[in-house]
């Protein structure tokens, strides 16, 4: 990462058998309407008339139907499976990540999907690894596709642990294989650590690329950060300003905020959300959508960005939340001012017209692509965006820092939650004079993590 910019069946007809087999022989059926089968027809005894309607069939092997001749059918490839390469991956305990790939065998002409989820084991998401949760898409004829699970090392001596990994809904076609979990085993280190690793600079920077960007670190982007705590030598108040200031530059990042803080903003604006606000398994699933593959000042990181924001905000449309608060039944005028209102935006008179206009004076709001134009439109306004800042950068220190939502225990409510935004709020958003960021990165819950 460069250094971080601030920144955005039914049928016509008289019969309709579905699924049957019409055993031949016996009298000659007829009937005047029209006849639709889906399913597989036998073959009537010889002499025996099946006609009427759009349908003739007369006993005898499938010599004519409507006086075409029906050729062998083309066999079709099986679908195939979705599956883990292997039973178990194994990884070092380390600030690092682990590959895993699934494979996929049979008709590979299509495209297919497959959901893929890490769970705890032994090891644990919130000092071992990051969860990870996505859905991985093959092209035709992709065999093999990857995802990566980041390690978290810390000083415990806790041996060999494990996590699992599963694949889940595929579509498209293909079935799950034998191998559709599979363990992550995390090796120990041989020595741990004296003093928590997470006062060592190179692995505090690489914790928050994991935390906040979902990623590992980019070689440039680690020895930059790195070197902003490391040329304050044995200052101990510099080097305490400036983990400070490198955690929070992850949250004001192009990065973060074209990712996490865009996800943050679909469900405050969009969902009628308990005070507004994302869950943390949610907000960690769809901010790694929208950031597959996505490093800031890499070649062709724009457009990877671009064309995950579109696929995610198409999915969060077809969304039954979504739909049950806008109806595709409604008019255009009527989905944009119900989506502006509960993003609590006025909109003005040209902004309005716009959003509405994205439905090309159709009668209904049901065109999915055009509800996913006029949301962009919604989440990216600029109101909403400083509206919400503070707020997001308070949530993040829950989710970032100690993994969790605001109102899990121990706090067991928003009382925490509403504090630190008060307290960000009365110094104009400036973390360091509020004390917000400190406060999360020296907490023992937080330092808890990585060691004793």
């Amino acid at each position: 990462m460069a250094p971080l910019v601030p920144v955005r069946a039914q049928s016509g007809g008289s019969f309709d058998l579905r699924s049957n087999v019409i055993a031949g022989g016996g009298d000659t059926s007829t009937g005047s309407g029209n006849l639709q089968i889906s399913g597989t027809v036998g073959q009537p005894a010889a002499g025996t008339t099946l006609s009427g309607g759009t349908i003739s069939q007369t006993g005898g092997f499938w010599a004519a139907i409507l006086g075409v001749p029906t050729p062998a059918p083309t066999p079709v490839p099986g679908a195939g499976t979705l599956q883990f390469s292997a039973s178990n991956y194994n990884a070092s305990e380390d600030c690092a990540g682990a590959l895993i790939t699934v494979t996929r065998t049979g008709d590979t002409n299509s495209v297919v999907t497959v959901a893929y989820t890490t769970s705890d084991g032994t090891a644990q998401q919130k000092s071992d690894y990051t969860i990870a949760l996505g859905t991985l898409t093959f092209a035709p004829n992709q065999t093999s596709k990857s995802f990566v699970v980041l390690i978290t090392e810390d000083s415990f001596v806790e041996g060999t642990e494990t996590a699992t990994v599963s694949l889940s809904n595929p579509t498209g076609g293909p079935a799950l294989g034998s191998s559709s979990t599979a363990t992550l085993t995390i090796l120990d280190d041989a020595t741990e650590p004296a003093t928590n690793p997470i006062d060592g600079p190179g692995n505090y920077v690489c914790q928050q690329y994991h935390d906040f960007l979902n990623r590992e670190p980019d070689a440039g982007g680690l020895a930059f950060w790195t070197d902003q705590i490391t040329s304050c030598g044995s200052d101990a108040q510099c080097i305490e300003i400036r983990r400070i200031n490198v955690s929070a530059a992850y949250f004001i990042s192009t990065e973060f905020q074209q990712t996490g803080y865009l996800v943050y903003r679909f469900y405050n604006a969009a969902l009628n959300r308990s005070n507004g606000l994302p869950r943390y398994l949610e907000f960690l699933r769809d901010t790694q959508r929208v950031g597959l593959g996505v490093v800031v000042g890499a070649p062709g990181w724009e457009a990877q960005l671009e064309a995950n924001k579109v696929a995610y905000t198409g999915e969060f449309v077809a969304r039954v939340e979504f739909t049950s608060l806008y109806p595709p039944s409604q008019t255009p005028a009527q989905f944009v001012d119900a989506l502006y209102a509960q993003a609590g935006i006025t909109p003005s008179a040209g902004e309005r017209q716009a959003a509405i206009d994205e439905f090309g004076g159709s009668g209904t709001s049901a065109d999915a692509a055009a509800r996913g134009r006029v949301l962009r439109r919604v989440v990216e306004n600029q109101t909403l965006y400083q509206r919400e800042f503070n707020r997001a950068f308070v949530l993040m220190q829950y989710f970032g820092y100690l993994r969790r939502n605001p109102n899990d225990l121990p706090d067991n409510n928003l009382d925490g939650y509403n504090f630190w935004l008060g307290k960000l709020n009365l110094f104009n958003g400036n973390f360091i004079a509020a004390e917000m960021v400190k406060a999360f990165i020296v907490s023992p819950e937080y330092r808890g993590r990585f060691g004793p």
